[in-house]
């Protein structure tokens, strides 16, 4: 299950979140070509004396080495503040501090997975350049209705440098198109998983509710031992026993969970039952608000589950009579803008196809194959059948000027540049295509939550650590 982050209150918190909503659109520019396997674990390098000055100077030492992760470390500085802005966070939210221990731990293994993940990034050619920054944090700013100097000056009231804010939305553009990568793209859902949903869907219309919950998760490691689940089985007992008990949800889940939204006290938010695990759903919806999950055990670990209410979900108006849409069957080849090819070199070589294809020297679908950068490579570019706002305004138009046959000049649009081919086009009912679509959206997504937190595990678990001082 993913985290949910509460919204600050305040205008520099706003602009975080929108960081956050805009990096996963800067992320539709994902990896072209697959990745290698993922790399073995590798031994930490000698350590450094970058941030100790040697034993005959009197220099103050200003910093330390806290811990290391593969070949990088991690300084006492960079934990301590981000230790005090999670703790700033959780004031905001008047929700209870853990032991100042646990709060530490918490932060320095959200910091060791963090740092895993970016080191895999970099390890699959994953970059972003200052350009596409500069892009991304104008977008924000711009959705916070403030100039870029404006948004600049109230971080700097608050606390954060622009250098520090510019590296968090690269990290965060980073993270997103790796996850894209190693997760979203590897993600399958069935038709026969479609029927079946629509089907429980239709049963349950009548009784569906949305619930808003927290989570404590203790995790479980990679192919664990018959003595670690023992172990990770009677911590979670021991956190349950307490809730029982009437200890503190939001506390024990800041103390004990392994979850990424352990530090908002476990608060996930709003859900839909229909997109959780069938094991998680079945026990949630005996419960009433306050009530907590017995200990549920997954391939992942041992969760405990809270409601903390239940609502009715808002029902769509349906419209009277379906309307017909326009439906076009095309398919296109995207050359992405980088520092490596201008968007002149990309129109060139684009240019080039389609003169190859009209002279019939390639076919589109083997040139899309070679080339295209984007997942519907592998289909020879078939995107299907689109309808208004399924693509980029800038290729809906190309598509619209175009008779089936017909192949577009080079069109530019946030993704790079493409030409695009119209194969037919149909007008009909689409509602049930609509629906089926958003139902496998939905699987997508519940799938996605479970397979999100296995790939975590997974880049923690290979990742060298050595803690280099006491915590």
């Amino acid at each position: 299950m993913s985290a949910s982050l509460n919204m600050r209150t305040t205008r520099l918190h706003q602009v975080k979140l929108a960081a956050v909503l805009l990096c996963a659109i800067a992320a539709g520019d994902v990896l072209a070509q697959a990745a290698p396997a993922a790399p073995a674990a590798k031994p930490a390098a000698a350590p450094t004396t970058g941030f100790l000055p040697p034993a005959s100077s009197s220099a103050k030492v200003i910093d330390s080495v806290y811990v290391i992760v593969n070949d990088e470390v991690i300084t006492k500085r960079e934990v301590d503040n981000r230790v005090n802005e999670i703790a700033a966070r959780l004031r905001a939210q008047n929700a209870q501090l853990p032991d100042p221990e646990d709060l530490r731990r918490q932060v320095v293994e959200a910091m060791i997975t963090e740092r895993a993940q970016l080191q895999l990034g970099k390890e699959y050619g994953v970059r972003v350049s200052d350009i596409e920054l500069d892009r991304a944090i104008g977008r924000i700013a711009e959705s916070q209705k403030m100039s870029v100097q404006e948004m600049r000056n109230q971080m700097e009231k608050e606390g954060m440098t622009f250098a520090q804010f510019r590296e968090q939305i690269r990290n965060e553009i980073i993270l997103q198109r790796l996850i894209d990568h190693e997760v979203d793209a590897k993600i399958q859902v069935s038709d026969a998983e479609i029927d079946t949903y629509l089907a429980a869907e239709k049963a349950a219309a009548a009784d569906r509710v949305e619930l808003d919950l927290s989570q404590i998760l203790v995790r479980l490691p990679e192919n664990p031992s018959p003595e670690q689940i023992a172990a990770r089985k009677a911590r979670a007992d021991e956190v349950a026993r307490q809730l029982r008990t009437g200890a503190d949800y939001a506390k024990m889940a800041a103390t004990y969970s392994d979850a990424p939204d352990a530090l908002q006290g476990g608060a996930i938010g709003w859900r839909d039952p229909n997109r959780l695990p069938t094991t998680f759903a079945t026990e949630l919806l005996k419960l009433k608000p306050g009530q907590v999950t017995p200990v549920i055990r997954t391939n992942l670990g041992f969760y405990i589950l809270k409601v903390n209410n239940v609502r009715k979900p808002q029902v769509e108006q349906q419209e009277q009579a379906a309307a017909a849409v326009q439906q076009t069957h095309a398919r296109h080849i995207l050359l992405k803008i980088t520092p490596t090819q201008t968007e002149a070199e990309a129109r060139k070589k684009l240019q080039d196809f389609k003169a190859r294809i009209e002279s019939k020297q390639a076919t589109f679908e083997d040139l899309a194959r070679q080339n295209s950068q984007d997942s519907y490579a592998s289909k020879g570019g078939d995107m299907g059948w689109v309808e208004p706002g399924d693509v980029p305004d800038e290729l809906a138009a190309a598509i619209n000027g175009l008779q089936p046959g017909q192949i577009s000049d080079p069109v530019k649009s946030p993704f790079g540049v493409h030409i695009v081919q119209v194969v037919e086009r149909k007008t009909e009912d689409a509602s049930k295509d609509k629906e089926r679509a958003m139902a496998r959206q939905v699987l997508t997504e519940r799938k996605r939550q479970e397979a999100m937190e296995d790939w975590a595990r997974q880049v923690r678990d290979r990742a060298y650590v050595e803690f280099r001082e006491d915590k």
